[in-house]
């Protein structure tokens, strides 16, 4: 555990890079082996919105990434977060539960709230007009919604009291697990079933793509799947019976060109239609 501590307190730019881009190779290779839905559509032109968005999110990320080592180091210097106030304990229980809360607030919280906001749902839904999910799905986000998740990434740091290596180890774990939790793979049911018990897995993930309510509002995750089963919004669906995208905006010339995009959270916004 401690070996993990020093790697992840002075971790460079280039393993975080690589980690990113060795996960998405990784997973397009495999999904590409053993595809859950055989997708007819262009991969490259699709994979080229979503990277240009995924390095968007690298990019607000960079520009802001000294908010989150203040607030840490914030924390640390003045004894200040929920880490910072409990008793002694083994330091894996200590890292477990800093990653659990760190996924509470930077993923679980700011997804739901962005499911439940209007204002905040015109940012997010680029990731859902998606009618292709495969693993470049996972950072399909407009760069609003980056700052977005940002805000709340920094907020759970405060409130959590964590140290940088504990931020840096998450949001590891985090890019890992929704580029895998997106792959468009196959896994055995009873494999897959018994993972969403622990993380989310990616059958449980897809739900959360079904183009229509309620299962758009279902399955916020990203790593951990307690914090669905615990607060009530864990649901299935039987893979054959899931469609991508979202009813808003079936058209593909909203869904799949770039610049429109860009410009969807400054539309005119229809309502979610209900199953």
């Amino acid at each position: 555990m401690n070996d993990i501590i020093t790697y992840f307190s002075t971790i460079p730019s280039s393993h975080r890079s690589l980690i990113l881009v060795g996960g998405i190779t990784f997973f397009w290779l495999i999904e590409n082996a053993f595809p859950l839905f055989n997708f007819t559509y262009k991969k490259w032109h699709h994979a080229g919105i979503n990277i240009f968005m995924t390095f968007t999110t690298i990019a607000v990320n960079f520009c802001l990434a000294f908010i989150l080592l203040k607030a840490a180091d914030w924390t640390i210097a003045t004894n200040f977060g929920i880490l910072q106030w409990l008793p002694e304990m083994p330091l894996w229980l200590y890292a477990l539960i800093g990653l659990l809360l760190l996924d509470l607030i930077g993923a679980y919280l700011v997804h739901l709230v962005e499911h439940k906001t209007k204002f905040l749902w015109r940012f997010h839904l680029i990731h859902h007009t998606d009618t292709w999910i495969d693993t470049t799905t996972a950072n399909r986000h407009h760069p609003g919604e980056s700052v977005i998740r940002f805000t709340f990434t920094a907020l759970g740091v405060l409130i959590i009291g964590s140290p940088m290596w504990m931020v840096f180890l998450y949001q590891t774990l985090s890019v890992v697990a929704t580029q895998f939790n997106h792959a468009n793979i196959s896994l055995p049911k009873k494999i897959d079933t018994i993972m969403s018990y622990f993380i989310v897995s990616p059958d449980m993930h897809k739900v959360h793509h079904h183009h229509v309510l309620p299962y758009t509002d279902s399955n916020y995750g990203n790593i951990f799947s307690i914090w669905d089963r615990l607060f009530g919004t864990f649901m299935t669906l039987p893979k054959e019976e899931i469609i991508y995208g979202i009813d808003t905006h079936p058209d593909p010339e909203e869904h799949n060109a770039l610049k429109n995009l860009l410009k969807i959270p400054f539309q005119k916004q229809p309502l979610k239609k209900k199953n």
